[in-house]
């Protein structure tokens, strides 16, 4: 079975096939040299993934258990590949091979380097290449993959370039990087007589209790004055380093770097942001009942953003959220049922919390398997079912990509979120819907608004914030005060007056890694994602179930073509403002119910 996988690629499920046999208790009772023979293929296995040192291991034993001229071989060659000369000659001389099998090794790797260097390079122009890929049947389903490749490298430095580039960065962007990193996750907060850090102070906005939630608020506060001065020479760096590679390049700018990476139109941006920018006052709005509903008269405090509303006690067990699911997809769509069951009945999920395990959830996809395999931390609350639908949207997401070839299932961060949102917004609006208690109901809805602020509101601040940045860094280096009031703006623009203008959150650049890391704009595609998804179900509830099989087709596609490419699949524009409206007025509806439960109360 193992040596099978292997001739098919599978090289990782054949290392576990090989270490499972070598861990069997009988297994010395096998035929003589089996146990080398396994211990070799396993390091042809490692070899195969480039794992070196892993495979050297594998051939030395099996060498050692068989004395074989072939494992011997292959380990020197191995060593040869990730040691010096020095070391290469030690560890023959350890091994006591004779000059004769030396003198075949060297020849024989000698004879390897000579073929490989022998291959004649073949020059790929830009005139010839379509002509190349249209010449070829197997090339030809790669023609996206390949003129993506071509038009990434119109922005190269060539080879010297690049190498400089990228040691440079060892010690400027990826420096200051981690300094941040290192400052945030190490400061400590001073609360309620003691000391907590970062990450668990700002936690407590969840909390029940609007006293801790202020008090942890200002201590948070408070906490960053330790650090704000050395996080703003990381930002000023990273951000400089950022427009000047823009610049050697030839992209426009570092937002135009941006939008070429998502494989997306500068006019689809706009347009998302032009539609956003009619449904702010509304977001508004909600903000402002909230505030009213939880006794503040000028606009929410910062604080009390997450604060819960309404109650939902009812909890779910596996079972129950497997029933509940399967019979809400049954009713949507029956491919994406047969899949959520297959999840659930063959143990594709890891449900519980446990000691060692990571927090949060995520789906990874099995190409070669047409799997994915899911993680959450199911605790039987409402929102765990939300989740687990979202989880098993990004394993639709793998499940509709599975004729796609290896190289064609990378799509981008913007249309990353599409299936999972989707079927977040199956689940809530089938749930709201089916609310008979107000005080459900009402924490459902203010649950998903809440959601959504973050990715309208807030996710328009940040791109706000960083745009003010990228503007004036070129020229100034802009100290800590300036850059809280340049977040400060930021907030009010896009928050409008729904928030408490004295009570906002101006250190919002040092606690956000996304504006560290090697992705400019790391704010606009959540944006995005949220909106895209929603409209896409706005269009499923115009249509029907004919809508299916073009938001299947859309889903497909994502990898090979462009944002805007893909949206056209489902007969979408997405430069197109009328089409983001579709998924804000979903939005919309929903405060006005908020809005109505809220005045029922009173």
């Amino acid at each position: 079975k193992g040596d099978a996988l292997v001739e098919n690629g599978m090289y990782v499920n054949a290392i576990q096939v090989y270490q499972k046999i070598l861990e069997r208790d009988d297994l010395n009772q096998q035929r003589k040299g089996f146990a080398a023979a396994v211990r070799y293929n396993l390091g042809c296995a490692y070899s195969y993934l480039f794992q070196m040192e892993k495979a050297q291991e594998c051939f030395l034993q099996a060498y050692k258990e068989s004395q074989s001229a072939e494992a011997l071989k292959a380990y020197v060659t191995t060593y040869a590949s990730i040691h010096d000369k020095t070391d290469y000659d030690k560890v023959m001389e350890e091994l006591g091979v004779d000059d004769k099998v030396k003198k075949d090794i060297k020849e024989e790797i000698q004879e390897s380097m000579k073929t490989f260097a022998s291959v004649p390079e073949k020059k790929i122009d830009e005139e010839n290449l379509d002509a190349l890929l249209e010449a070829d049947e197997l090339l030809r389903q790669y023609q996206f993959y390949f003129r993506q490749v071509r038009e990434g490298s119109r922005y190269l430095l060539g080879s010297q370039g690049e190498d400089i580039m990228a040691r440079m960065q060892l010690s400027g962007s990826s420096a200051w990087s981690d300094l941040q990193a290192y400052l945030t996750s190490t400061v400590e907060v001073d609360y309620d007589g003691g000391i907590t850090n970062l990450s668990a102070i700002r936690n407590l906005a969840y909390d029940g209790n609007p006293a801790v939630r202020k008090a942890a608020y200002e201590a948070e506060l408070a906490c960053y004055d330790k650090i704000k001065d050395s996080v703003a020479f990381a930002l000023n760096s990273i951000k400089l380093e950022t427009i000047n590679a823009a610049q050697l390049r030839g992209y426009e700018s570092p937002l135009d770097k941006a939008l070429k990476g998502a494989r997306m139109q500068r006019a689809t941006l706009d347009a998302m942001f032009a539609a956003i920018d009619e449904y702010l006052p509304k977001f508004w709005a909600y903000l402002k009942a909230k505030a009213k509903a939880l006794g503040h008269e000028n606009g929410l405090p910062w604080y009390d953003l997450f604060a819960p509303m309404g109650t939902s006690g009812k909890t779910y067990t596996t079972e129950e959220a497997r029933d509940y699911l399967l019979n809400l997809f049954g009713q949507f769509d029956t491919e994406l049922r047969d899949m959520v069951a297959e999840a659930f009945a063959n143990a594709w999920i890891d449900f519980f919390p446990r000691p060692g395990k990571t927090g949060g959830a995520f789906c990874a996809g099995i190409e070669k398997l047409n799997e994915s395999r899911i993680l959450t931390n199911f605790d039987g609350s409402f929102s765990d079912i939300v989740t687990l639908a979202h989880e098993l949207g990004h394993a639709f997401h793998n499940h509709i990509l599975g004729d796609q070839r290896i190289l064609n299932r990378d799509y981008t961060m913007p249309v990353a979120e599409t299936a999972s949102t989707f079927n977040e917004c199956v689940v809530m609006n089938a749930a709201i819907a089916a609310a008979t208690d107000k005080e459900e109901k009402l924490a459902l809805i203010e649950s998903q608004l809440s959601d959504a602020t973050q990715i309208i509101c807030d996710i328009y601040s940040r791109y706000r914030f960083e745009s003010a940045v990228f503007a004036n860094r070129e020229n100034d280096f802009l100290p800590a005060d300036r850059l809280c009031e340049m977040m400060l703006e930021a907030q009010k623009q896009s928050y409008g007056d729904g928030l408490d203008a004295n009570v906002l959150h101006p250190y919002m650049w040092v606690c956000k890694s996304h504006y560290y890391g090697g992705v400019s704009f790391y704010n606009f595609p959540y944006a995005f994602g949220g909106l895209f998804a929603r409209g896409l179900y706005a269009q499923y509830e115009k249509e029907g179930e004919s809508f299916l099989p073009k938001y299947k087709k859309l889903l497909h596609e994502t990898p090979v073509r462009t944002v805007e490419e893909a949206a056209r699949v489902a007969d979408i524009d997405l430069t197109d403002k009328a089409f983001w409206a579709q998924g804000l007025q979903i939005l919309s509806d929903e405060i006005d119910q908020f809005l109505a439960l809220l005045e029922d109360k009173q």
